[in-house]
């Protein structure tokens, strides 16, 4: 009776950090719209580098929200997916953005040091780790969960805006069956077709 008990309490903890994209406005009604230009950012990466929006221009750029404490955004990476599709795309000449915007005392918080670890001991390879703790970013973005991906093309326009893929499970078994949407996007990018579909409702963990 006591491990239903305490099963039945993790999962409500679970779920209390769990929750899908809204479209309703709030006060801080985001500024990105798919199909117009990403909205500016500025923001320091773990080396203390200041990284822009501006700066990147040209290339296409990949934003990837993450938290280490969210099980969604674990599953893409004790899988291997979410390094293998890093490669993939900085290979090709993609830049890729890996983003904590969790404040201070929340959930997934990182410093510049911890980022740095996070990052060597997931063997990834983003081209930057930036660190969004004042959630200017997540905001300008409408960013509610981690694990919210999007695509910007080399004209600095917000191609691809959503969910990494249709499989808005914390099982890495679903990986091999689902869609990537970000790998569809950047293919479609590079043959210089339409992003389709080029806006999806992400998953994942409170982002902040």
């Amino acid at each position: 009776m006591r491990r239903r008990t305490s099963l039945a309490r993790a999962a409500l903890a679970l779920a209390a950090t769990v929750h899908f994209a809204s479209s309703v406005a709030s006060a801080d009604t985001p500024t990105a719209q798919v199909g117009a230009p990403a909205p500016a950012f500025t923001a320091r990466n773990t080396e203390d580098r200041s990284v822009s929006l501006q700066s990147l221009l040209g290339k296409t750029i990949v934003l990837e929200w993450t938290n280490p404490e969210c099980p969604y955004v674990h599953k893409h990476y004790v899988s291997g997916s979410m390094q293998a599709l890093q490669k993939e795309a900085t290979a090709n000449g993609v830049v890729w953005l890996t983003i904590s915007s969790a404040a201070a005392g929340n959930m997934g918080y990182l410093d510049a040091l911890e980022g740095a670890e996070l990052t060597a001991t997931r063997n990834a390879s983003p081209t930057h780790f930036l660190l969004d703790h004042d959630g200017q970013m997540l905001k300008a973005y409408g960013v509610t969960v981690a694990l919210t991906m999007a695509v910007i093309d080399a004209k600095g326009t917000l191609a691809y805006a959503g969910a990494i893929d249709d499989k808005p499970t914390a099982k890495p078994s679903d990986i091999p069956g689902a869609r990537n949407y970000v790998r569809d996007a950047l293919t479609a990018l590079a043959a210089g077709q339409p992003v389709k579909p080029a806006q999806t409702r992400p998953y994942g963990c409170v982002a902040r």
